[in-house]
């Protein structure tokens, strides 16, 4: 079987990356397959791209995978990549095909969701509830306050030593007018975008921060966003506080809401031991897989 391929470029360049994509279709020209390349353009990830790659059920095994592959990698090696990662669930056809084509295993990530029916409200508020010398908690929604701003868009540091695994991720450069890019894309989604921080009473700066995502109907089930605090106040208890405050945020303010879910890499420690002591369960797990495109 003939296939040929359709190069696609997505219109709307995002303020930390761009996409390309190719479209596989065969010789009566229906689509069979399609591959999703994401270059980062921050300073910090220009060595690093992402690859969303996928064929038809019925139209595995005639070399469709294998061509979009080879179109996204060239791509990529093409704007000075050094590290290509996609993803796929352990065991899975497209967990076979990475492997069998060089990727080799990066990092496991483990799903967890936590049934909002099921919680101890009284846990939770003596969790919220329990005092943290020099540290208060604050929340917002939607975009940062002003006069937060800036310490907000410093505490995004606490994600750069984040345990990625083998990924070879880099780290993302953050400022206000990203923090403010970000909370901005949310709100044309219709979602609520909740943030609570931990703020040092020292210096009025935010030491660690929790951002949770739910739809605007406020149903379904919630997304973290992201959980860190920075390396000179951990030790404190602060993320398990600030994400059990989360927690009730989201039961007070969405009855309606079911569950929320996150994501964390197996080689985070801490953040699985907060994540299993609030009640979170696993529901499954995802492989990334990483390709070197260095030179030899």
């Amino acid at each position: 079987m003939s296939i040929h391929l359709t190069s696609l470029i997505d219109p709307e360049r995002g303020s930390s990356s761009r996409r390309l994509a190719w479209l596989a279709s065969d010789t009566d020209g229906f689509p069979v397959g399609s591959a999703f390349l994401r270059l980062f353009t921050t300073p910090g990830q220009k060595h690093y791209a992402e690859m969303d790659l996928h064929v038809h059920p019925s139209e595995r095994r005639h070399g469709t995978g294998t061509l979009l592959l080879d179109a996204a990698a060239h791509a990529a090696r093409e704007d000075g990549r050094r590290s290509l990662v996609a993803q796929a669930e352990p065991g899975s056809p497209g967990a076979q095909f990475l492997r069998a084509r060089g990727f080799g295993q990066a990092a496991t990530f483990t799903f967890t969701r936590l049934n909002l029916g099921d919680t101890n409200r009284s846990a939770l508020t003596a969790i919220v509830e329990q005092a943290h010398p020099g540290y208060r908690l604050s929340r917002w929604d939607g975009t940062v306050p002003d006069n937060l701003a800036d310490t907000f868009a410093l505490s995004r540091r606490a994600m750069d030593d984040m345990p990625m695994g083998g990924t070879d991720y880099g780290t993302v450069d953050w400022d206000v007018d990203r923090v403010r890019a970000v909370a901005a894309a949310v709100a044309r989604r219709g979602d609520v975008l909740h943030t609570v921080v931990a703020v040092d009473e020292a210096d009025g700066s935010i030491a660690g921060f929790t951002e949770l995502v739910v739809s605007g109907d406020g149903t379904g089930g919630g997304q973290h966003y992201g959980t860190g605090v920075l390396p000179e106040h951990r030790g404190h208890g602060l993320g398990r506080w600030m994400k059990a405050a989360a927690i009730l945020q989201a039961r007070d303010c969405h009855p309606d809401l079911g569950c929320l879910r996150t994501d964390t890499a197996d080689g985070n420690l801490p953040m699985r031991a907060i994540n299993d002591a609030l009640g979170y369960s696993p529901t499954h797990q995802v492989i990334h897989y990483k390709l070197d495109l260095s030179p030899r």
